[in-house]
């Protein structure tokens, strides 16, 4: 296969994640800067902006590095299927640097070809298992958070004492809507939303 350019594939789940032993080693592959793409999202699938670029600059004879398997993704069948279309379809070698074995570039006969792709596929299943297991292990520790008291999602606030008076109005019709909405400062949206926020802190004191 012809020479051609070397590109790098960095990938991390989030934007707080430190990308640095990836970069250190794309520095020590010999990756440039410029051939460098990174992306800072799930690997649950390849709708990733950097990766897409990246596909579309390669050419026959490239080289694309990746530090790990789960680096480039963590779904099994489309590991699988990216790795068909970067080696069949576009004809790029892929070296997992963290993976001797998976290196295209070696093995070329069929025997070599062989325990490459049983080493993927070995792999593929490892990356998408551990994901799901992440997954479980967050869904557990939401149901035992909850189940200790902890509450997610926006705090309530306590409605201030201007406003129980205003609903208490409004509800006795003593005024109208707009009139409430006038007294409170509110948009529509707004006073509804501080409404139920007001009844679900009554209904809760009431439970208690």
């Amino acid at each position: 296969m012809e020479t051609g350019n070397v590109y790098g594939y960095i990938r991390v789940s989030s934007v707080d994640q430190n990308e640095d032993r990836q970069r250190v080693a794309m520095a020590q592959a010999g990756v440039q800067p410029r051939n460098l793409y990174m992306d800072k999202q799930s690997g649950k699938d390849f709708n990733r902006h950097q990766y897409r670029l990246m596909v579309r600059q390669l050419r026959r004879g490239d080289l694309v590095y990746v530090l790990s398997i789960d680096r480039l993704g963590r779904n099994y069948e489309d590991i699988q299927d990216q790795w068909r279309v970067l080696t069949k379809e576009i004809g790029v070698d892929i070296c997992v640097l963290d993976m001797p074995l998976l290196d295209t570039r070696n093995g070329k006969d069929l025997m070599g070809t062989f325990i490459a792709d049983l080493v993927l596929q070995i792999l593929s299943f490892v990356a998408q298992n551990e994901r799901e297991n992440i997954r479980k292990r967050q869904a557990q520790g939401i149901e035992a958070a909850k189940a200790r008291g902890v509450r997610f999602g926006r705090p309530t606030r306590s409605p201030p004492e201007e406003f129980i008076q205003v609903v208490r109005d409004w509800e006795g019709e003593k005024i109208t809507f707009q009139e409430a909405l006038r007294r409170t400062g509110m948009q529509r949206a707004t006073f509804y939303r501080r409404l139920r926020e007001f009844r679900d802190t009554v209904g809760e004191e009431r439970r208690r």
